[in-house]
């Protein structure tokens, strides 16, 4: 077993667990501490609130696969009792070289009897009915979709105020109880730029922020005719052949609200094998649109050079009992990438992964896939933006030689060329600032590194800036948005 700190943490299901997991540790809660002779199995007993103790363990005999297992009644998955147990194992506690329990040792059998499930299993059998039920009402929902646009754009935005964009609100809501929250996602995007963090949007508004108000709304105005005409040929498409399988070649079926099984992805040929990740960033937010916790991991797949996404969803109601993902700073070995549909920073899952310290080769191959001309970089992102579905913020890796700031207060980056490229703070909604730390960078960050950021487009004067996220060096990832 190679375990630390920072695995334990990434086993936890959310912060309490943590939390509660040491405090067993601090407060001299466990009985018993033991290990297997062969070092692949921990297991213990801890006090409970009840007569009798808990029994925990941790077993190890799949290190990329670790098994949890303990009497307590706790839903949550590894339960504090298994977090604590590896804390005392990585806080240095004596642990007694015993015998494996007679339950424990049938119960391990019965793991390395366990057939690994065929990753070519037959695809799982489709209720063409349900199927078609779901699809009629995603087709009633684009109809609802479309009368909407339409009468968003037969009134102008310049009848739009906070509370018409409410009244939407409440309409969208129809969209999902039709099974498309990626179309509800969409149009509530149009509607949030009419309310401001007070509530409020109205004639005091700056002539220039309400012509910007203007261009994103219209930018917002195009995605959702785009999805009205594209998923209606898509959904239409499936109603007349239920058992084919969802397009892969766009992301259309994530925007119609398609959730990809592993399996899917597998039998569609969309998989990576031996993989190594390295996470660059790390961002999570409250969705109280669709009522989750959101958490994006951004990495970089060092086989490619490309820039993934992990992306956790955790429903309010079921948050506590669904793993909390947090930054990792090692390299994850992965045997087997899933990777979804779409061109530019693709969402990819994995069913387990080992993992080993971040080394100066490993940054040295990130730099290396870094863009190092502006102009390049800036034609690639127009070209994919032409897309109106695209994802309008993609993240990039580009390589400067220097940062600074000009007479107008603008922070921008400049390659070898000259061609500069403005810095800001235009990224995800709840995404913490990083700008205002750039003139604190010691002077070594500033000059020939290479930034990871998220572009943002400017409809109104046609540029495009980058939001820093992180730096990497020769030596080190300097994250910016922690």
């Amino acid at each position: 077993m190679n375990l630390d700190a920072e695995f334990v943490n990434s086993q936890a299901p959310n912060a309490a667990a943590i939390n509660n997991g040491r405090s067993l540790v601090v407060k001299g809660k466990f009985v018993s501490l033991c290990r297997s002779e062969d070092g692949t199995l921990l297991f213990a007993e801890c006090q409970g609130s009840g007569r009798s103790n808990y029994h925990c363990s941790c077993d190890f005999v799949r290190p990329s696969q670790p098994t949890y297992r303990c009497s307590c009644p706790s839903r949550q998955f590894p339960c504090k009792h298994c977090l604590g147990l590896m804390f005392a194992y990585v806080d240095g506690k004596e642990f007694t070289v015993a015998e494996v329990p007679d339950d424990l040792s049938e119960k391990r059998e019965k793991l390395s009897r366990r057939k690994e499930p065929a990753k070519s299993a037959k695809p799982k059998k489709v209720n063409v009915s349900a199927l078609k039920k779901k699809i009629a009402a995603q087709l009633q929902g684009l109809d609802l979709l479309e009368a909407l646009t339409f009468d968003l754009v037969s009134k102008g935005m310049a009848a739009m105020n906070a509370t018409s964009a409410r009244r939407v609100q409440e309409q969208a809501k129809q969209l999902g109880d039709a099974y498309l929250p990626g179309a509800q996602s969409a149009l509530l995007a149009y509607t949030n730029l009419f309310i401001d963090d007070t509530g409020r949007f109205d004639g005091e508004l700056p002539p220039q922020k309400r012509e910007s108000i203007y261009t994103g709304a219209l930018d917002q105005l195009t995605r959702l005719s785009t999805l009205v005409k594209h998923g209606r040929r898509v959904l239409q498409a499936r109603l007349d052949e239920p058992t084919a399988p969802p397009e892969t070649d766009s992301p259309i079926a994530a925007w119609l609200g398609h959730a990809w099984q592993l399996q899917e992805l597998r039998d569609a040929g969309l998989t990576q094998n031996n993989v190594e990740l390295v996470q660059l960033a790390f961002h999570n937010y409250d969705d109280a649109a669709r009522k989750e916790f959101v958490e994006t991991g951004i990495w970089m797949n060092l086989n490619n050079g490309e820039i993934q996404l992990t992306q956790n969803y955790r429903p309010y109601r079921a948050a506590k009992h669904i793993r909390e993902q947090d930054s990792f700073f090692k390299v994850a070995i992965v045997p087997e990438l899933c990777v979804y549909p779409g061109k530019t920073n693709v969402r990819v899952r994995w069913d387990e992964f080992d993992q080993r310290a971040l080394t100066r080769a490993d940054l040295s191959t990130i730099r290396s896939h870094a863009e190092t001309q502006f102009d390049v970089l800036v034609k690639n992102v127009r070209t994919a933006l032409k897309n109106p579905l695209a994802d309008k913020r993609p993240i990039v890796a580009i390589a400067f030689q220097r940062m600074g700031t000009l007479c107008g207060g603008e922070l921008v980056i400049e390659d070898a060329a000259g061609a500069r490229i403005e810095m800001t703070e235009c990224g995800l909604k709840d995404e913490p600032l990083s700008c205002h730390l750039m003139p604190m960078l010691p002077p070594e960050l500033t000059e020939d590194q290479l930034i990871i950021g998220r572009v943002h487009q400017d409809l109104d004067k046609k540029t495009l800036k980058i939001k820093p996220l992180s730096i990497v060096t020769e030596k080190q990832i300097f994250r910016l948005t922690l």
